[in-house]
């Protein structure tokens, strides 16, 4: 069976200004730093804004750091995009692609976000390309068919366990307090393993991570489950104490 060392990501969405970017970013690398070697790989994906100011304050950690989106093109008149290319100069090695507010509030599909991530591959970026269902598609036993949709239409060619790692987050459980039980997410990645074969080379090796409501009260088990090989952190992200009990949860 392959071996998939755990990714713990830290989604911190629209907030924080900058001291207190740096103070949460300055906490967790001192954390990561001294507490040798771990089970998992811990990356913080701040505001655009704040991408300078915390690659400083983390250079020289292992902490990695990414970016929330970027832009298909790669320079030009395209006001308000950010450039594959911006991301790496600040100091980012990984960028969260297709996340379910980007799909909803911007109105992205899958040949966008595919598109999105083959610039950020072009850039040597790993793109962390989200999918899942809402509640009303579950509901109707649609959960399954919608995520392949989503990975047959999101995941670029020349996509690779390096470059491409697979975000299910269950769209009723961002946010709401709820979490899908141990039995749907376990179910939900085993789909999604058997669904990357023929579109990422090495499939077994890439990584599926789980969103949706973490929180260290059910890190443990949900890290437990079957190809669940870490974790996309929202709000318990924003919180030292939290987000690190989530990862040091990986065994």
């Amino acid at each position: 069976m392959t071996t998939r060392r755990k990714l713990i990501a830290g989604n911190w969405k629209m907030n924080g200004l900058k001291a207190d970017g740096l103070a949460l970013a300055s906490d967790l690398a001192g954390r990561l730093n001294g507490a040798g070697a771990t089970a998992f790989d811990l990356l913080i994906c701040p505001p655009f804004p704040l991408l300078f100011p915390v690659a400083d304050a983390i250079a020289g950690s292992a902490l990695a750091l990414g970016g929330q989106d970027c832009a298909a093109k790669t320079s030009g008149a395209h006001t308000g995009d950010v450039a594959p290319a911006m991301l790496t100069d600040a100091g980012c090695r990984y960028v969260i692609l297709g996340h379910s507010e980007r799909r909803a509030d911007h109105g992205e599909g899958d040949a966008l976000i595919a598109a999105k991530a083959a610039a950020a591959h072009a850039q040597g970026l790993i793109a962390i390309i989200c999918v899942g269902e809402t509640e009303s598609q579950r509901d109707a036993g649609q959960a399954n068919a919608v995520v392949s949709g989503q990975l047959a239409g999101s995941i670029p060619t020349g996509a690779t366990a390096a470059n491409t790692v697979i975000a299910y987050e269950p769209v009723w459980a961002i946010g709401t307090g709820k979490t899908a039980t141990p039995e749907d997410v376990r179910a939900v990645h085993a789909h999604i393993r058997a669904e990357l074969e023929g579109k990422i080379v090495d499939a077994g090796a890439a990584k599926i991570l789980y969103g949706g409501s973490v929180k260290p009260s059910n890190a443990a088990e949900l890290m437990a489950v079957e190809n669940v090989d870490g974790a996309l952190v929202g709000g318990a992200s924003l919180k030292a104490d939290d987000f690190w009990a989530i990862a040091t949860s990986c065994r």
